[in-house]
């Protein structure tokens, strides 16, 4: 029996060792799960960081905002000296064109002023430098008989004079404004009120300039104030007949 037991007890500790060599398995099994787990953890990571990185760079052409970096800052700096050589060429321009248009107006505003002298017109027609342009103002009775709108032959010479300058003028719009004085019309007049005759007298000398002289209409606009822009105070006869005019006036802006 002594001999039985201890046979068996040797047959047990030779097996032991499947025991530890089990387990060391078992930690080999679940030290690579692991690492694997681990690696596919980062390889979940790597791809949300790629995927971030890819919509950021899509958005724009550049990690660095535009104009950083010594390249972007020479770019930025030609174009800034292109568009401000651009701007000084422009304003040069503008600048040769205004005085050209003034130089212009100075020598309509000459020109008329000398055959106005040479034809003794002073008292009838005057010829000024305003602000919105050279303004050539004639008397009502120099143009037309009392309340009336066609013109008289007297006037064709000055009209014919001024319609031979309008054309060498350049981007030119005249305008043509009948004024009256403050009193009504007579019984039976052929327009309603002043603004009627005011109206019809601008543009009696609007026709003359195109059917007559065959300027381009598009030069011309027409208009009535009656009497709302008088020069004088409409309390004596002598002021009165200041008011009732015709201004042509050569418009200084572009049309």
């Amino acid at each position: 029996m002594a001999r039985r037991n201890k046979k068996h007890a040797a047959h047990e500790n030779h097996e032991r060792w499947l025991i530890t060599y089990s387990d060391l398995i078992t930690l080999l099994l679940v030290f690579f799960i692991i690492m694997y787990a681990m690696s596919k953890i980062d390889n979940e990571k790597y791809s949300v960081l790629a995927s971030a990185l890819s919509f950021e760079f899509k958005k724009s052409d550049t990690v660095l905002p535009q104009g950083e970096g010594v390249l972007g800052r020479v770019s930025t700096a030609k174009s800034q000296e292109g568009e401000k050589t651009e701007n000084n060429e422009k304003d040069k321009k503008e600048r040769e064109e205004l005085e050209q248009r003034e130089k212009q107006l100075q020598n309509l505003l000459e020109q008329v002023q000398q055959y106005i002298q040479q034809n003794n017109l002073q008292a009838q027609v005057s010829a000024a430098n305003t602000p919105r342009g050279v303004a050539v103002t004639l008397n009502d009775l120099f143009l037309f008989d009392l309340g009336k709108a066609d013109l008289k032959k007297d006037a064709y010479p000055i009209l014919n004079q001024l319609a031979s300058l309008f054309p060498t003028l350049k981007d030119t719009t005249i305008s043509i404004e009948g004024h009256t004085d403050n009193l009504p019309l007579a019984t039976g007049s052929l327009y309603k009120d002043n603004w009627g005759l005011s109206n019809e007298r601008s543009l009696s000398v609007l026709r003359y300039f195109v059917y007559n002289d065959g300027l381009d209409p598009k030069l011309f606009i027409s208009t009535g104030y009656a009497d709302t822009r008088p020069v004088a105070d409409n309390d004596t006869v002598e002021n009165r007949a200041k008011n009732r005019r015709v201004e042509i006036v050569v418009l200084r802006g572009k049309s």
